[in-house]
């Protein structure tokens, strides 16, 4: 979707900026184990429940998060909120997003000592951990049969190459990103890989 067709999904929307933080802030509250959990999440409400964005635009958002300094969360949440509303969606997802967080580690630092010594904590975050893995795992599947689909030997190539390198040659992961937006700033400009 161009920024035009966002705004104009924003301004359709009764109630936008209220959505839009209440969804940011569950987000961002529930974005357990890294940068990578985001992408499910965003996918499950900005595209199937409130059909804000496409598939490939939160690829394309997760992306440029990532690659930018900071958290992926936060990242993300203020080119979003700027995409589909300017300065007051930046501002309105911004705040979502670090209540959250906020809130939990003024919580936990009040009673540090009792968090750190209590194994039901370490349990409860062990298996939150477990859980954000799957849906890792889950969205790297459903990304690998949706580019299978398609049936370009360059992407899958792509894919298979860096799992490879990273996995069994201990390739570093920022020297395989950089490599693949070389590869994809040269040879995947063609219309067919835009689809």
């Amino acid at each position: 979707m161009s920024n035009e067709e966002m705004k104009s999904v924003a301004a359709s929307c009764p109630n936008f900026y209220w959505k839009l933080f209440q969804s940011t802030f569950l987000i961002s509250a529930f974005t357990v184990g890294g940068g990578f959990v985001i992408i499910p999440l965003l996918r499950a409400k900005y595209v199937d429940e409130y059909g804000w964005l496409t598939d490939k635009d939160t690829l394309n958002l997760v992306s440029i998060a990532q690659s930018m300094p900071g958290v992926v969360a936060v990242n993300a949440s203020i080119i979003l909120g700027y995409r589909m509303a300017g300065l007051a969606g930046t501002l309105t997802a911004l705040a979502a997003t670090i209540l959250p967080p906020l809130i939990t580690l003024s919580a936990i630092s009040c009673a540090y000592s009792w968090f750190a010594s209590n194994p039901y904590v370490r349990y409860a975050l062990k298996g939150m951990q477990c859980g954000a893995t799957a849906l890792i795992v889950n969205v790297a599947i459903d990304l690998l049969q949706k580019q299978v689909k398609k049936k370009l030997l360059l992407p899958l190539a792509i894919i298979a190459g860096t799992f490879l390198a990273n996995f069994f040659f201990d390739v570093n992961i920022m020297l395989l990103v950089i490599i693949d937006g070389i590869i994809g700033l040269l040879f995947l400009r063609d219309q067919k890989y835009s689809k």
